[in-house]
């Protein structure tokens, strides 16, 4: 879901890149030092995540889980989304230095928005309930995330109005698997580190 170099207007980079610079400085300043090692730990799982390339038809999608990010993390998910972002870019040249902004509010600004909506719900004693609400926010964000890459693409000019609605299809089934594997993983943490949950 990176978007490369040389796609995107002016306009559309230095929105990105302010919304982005917003949402860090936000993420920073709400960051305990104590939570330094988490935070850490999901922005390699971040950028591992987004490592793992899954076929879907003629193209290819990958795992984000920025849904468990959010979840787990709030606002502080922007800081660890960006360093995730940026090392993918540069170590593996997904994305760019450019596009950096706007790949890191696409997938970081979903993060948040589940996380917050979701982050009740999944502190419930209902394990139905609960899971509803964490599939919810893995899947949601991805959604999220999707559309507002077709947004980013969308903006820039007419001829990317077709690829932006692939991206949006070509997404659900990861949509599905992000859902469920956020539902494995919260629901793991919750036997073994609790106070991650109500952090």
């Amino acid at each position: 879901m990176h978007i490369s170099e040389g796609l995107l207007g002016v306009p559309v980079l230095a929105a990105g890149a302010a919304l982005t610079a917003v949402g860090t400085a936000v993420g920073l300043k709400k960051m305990d030092y104590e939570k330094l090692p988490e935070v850490a730990l999901f922005a390699s799982v971040f950028f591992i995540a987004s490592l793992i390339h899954v076929p879907v038809g003629p193209a290819a999608a990958h795992l984000v889980l920025n849904g468990l990010c959010g979840l787990l993390l709030g606002w502080t998910a922007f800081p660890a989304i960006l360093v995730g972002v940026a090392l993918q870019a540069i170590l593996f040249q997904f994305g760019g230095l450019t596009t950096l902004g706007v790949n890191t509010f696409n997938m970081a600004f979903p993060a948040v928005i589940m996380g917050h909506l979701c982050h009740k719900g999944i502190l419930g004693t209902n394990s139905f309930v609960r899971g509803v609400f964490e599939f919810t926010a893995g899947a949601g964000a991805i959604l999220l995330a999707a559309a507002l890459v077709a947004l980013s693409l969308a903006l820039t000019g007419e001829s990317f109005r077709a690829v932006a609605w692939l991206i949006i299809l070509t997404h659900i089934p990861i949509m599905i698997v992000e859902g469920i594997i956020t539902v494995f993983v919260v629901e793991f943490l919750r036997r073994i580190r609790p106070e991650m949950l109500w952090a």
